[in-house]
């Protein structure tokens, strides 16, 4: 008897099984957000926006080509109107960096979520990341075909144009990031807010409808240039016009929205009740 005993082997588990790590939950987010059937919806069709657009754009540029004035074949930018797509993207992407955070709530799995991981935080950071990756991957990439095809449909007029011209690439790569920030933004303002409709109401009203309403200001207390929607798409401005920042200025006042929001979205994510 002995003898069988010592030739027992000792059950062990592995070494850190079951430790909560950062990558860890990265690994689980990503599972949840690929698996979501809303995720492909939504995903899907920010890039049919952003390359369906941007072609409809061209098309009709180049088919009022030979009647616009001289002033306006001037203004106009061939790299621009390709990723105009990017206005009715960022309405897709908002919803579902939203939904990343408030679908959990709605469905009451945030609790299961927090009992596997209590210290919460790392569920935010991982939520942010993946979101802000897929969103990145998918945005650039769908800017980079619209700019590309968009050329193609130009060229019939012979005013297309390519990302060596000046502010091309800006325009086309920060179309991609403009947009991942949007979606990062999103995921804040689901967070502080824990609604869906909520959390989208305040995405839209930031991007959308504040702007509106500081334009009805008067000129001398405009501030429109620094709010956030208009300080991010400074990126897509081909040509300086008045009351706009700097391409990397506004987007910088951009990201720093959005990493305020990221901060207060933390803070209280670690005060509040799941």
């Amino acid at each position: 008897m002995t003898t069988l005993l010592d030739r027992t082997p000792t059950a062990s588990a592995p070494a850190g099984r079951g430790h909560v790590t950062q990558l860890r939950v990265v690994h689980s987010e990503w599972i949840k957000l690929r698996t979501l059937r809303s995720t492909l919806i939504t995903l899907t069709a920010a890039v049919v926006a952003m390359i369906g657009l941007g072609l409809l754009f061209c098309a009709v540029s180049a088919n009022r080509w030979p009647h616009m004035d001289r002033g306006e074949q001037l203004r106009f930018s061939a790299a621009g109107v390709s990723v105009r797509g990017f206005l009715l993207a960022q309405l897709a992407v908002a919803v579902l960096g939203v939904l990343v955070v408030t679908g959990e709530y709605a469905t009451g799995m945030i609790r299961a979520t927090f009992a596997a991981v209590p210290r919460r935080l790392p569920v935010l950071w991982a939520k942010a990341a993946v979101y802000t990756a897929v969103t990145f991957v998918a945005m650039t990439t769908a800017s980079l075909i619209a700019f590309l095809a968009g050329q193609a449909i130009l060229s019939s007029q012979h005013i297309g144009t390519t990302l060596g011209a000046p502010g091309a690439a800006r325009m086309v790569f920060g179309a991609g990031l403009y947009l991942t920030v949007v979606g990062l933004l999103s995921v804040a303002i689901g967070t502080l807010v824990r609604s869906t409709a909520g959390g989208i109401a305040t995405v839209f009203g930031l991007l959308m409808v504040l702007p509106l309403l500081a334009d009805s200001l008067p000129s001398t207390w405009s501030v429109s240039e620094y709010l956030p929607g208009n300080a991010g798409q400074a990126l897509l401005v081909a040509h300086p016009e008045p009351h706009i920042l700097a391409p990397w200025t506004g987007f910088a006042v951009f990201c720093l929205y959005t990493a305020v929001a990221l901060a207060a979205a933390a803070a209280a994510l670690r005060r509040r009740d799941a």
